[in-house]
Order: structure tokens, then C-alpha cells, then sequence
């Protein structure tokens, strides 16, 4: 069962949101804390910036697909 992308766009940054909103209320020194890459607040905080940049950046792929497939 794959779930379509209107339903992956709102769940995804739910998600990413909960383990955001987890990780301030686990971590005692939250942004602070955040530095080191074996810490789960660090992946909370990298997963809500990374997911636009990927959105951004495969729709900029899709766009320039469209413009030099139809010139």
C-alpha cells in the first residue's frame, strides 16, 4: 500500500513536527544540545529543513524537464 503525495505532504511534516516537538520536551538543553549527529534532536531539527529543500529542488528538476521537453 503506498500512500498518495496529498496525504505524504501533510503527514510528513506532522511527523517531523512530533519528533521536533519530543526532542524539546526529552532534551534539557534543546537547541543547544542539538550539535552532535548521534543525538535524536539533531535529525529532528534537520528533517523539517531538508524535506522543502528536496521538494524545491525535485520540482525545479520537474519544471526544467517540462520547458526543454516542449522547445
Amino acid at each position: 500500500m503506498f500512500l498518495s503525495l496529498p496525504t505524504l505532504t501533510v503527514l510528513i511534516p506532522l511527523v517531523s513536527l512530533a519528533g521536533l516537538l519530543y526532542s524539546a520536551s526529552v532534551e534539557e538543553n534543546f537547541p543547544q544540545g542539538c550539535t552532535s549527529t548521534s543525538s535524536l534532536c539533531f535529525y529532528s531539527l534537520l528533517l523539517p529543513v531538508t524535506i522543502p529543500v528536496y521538494v524545491f529542488f525535485h520540482l525545479w528538476t520537474w519544471m526544467g524537464i517540462k520547458l526543454f521537453r516542449h522547445n
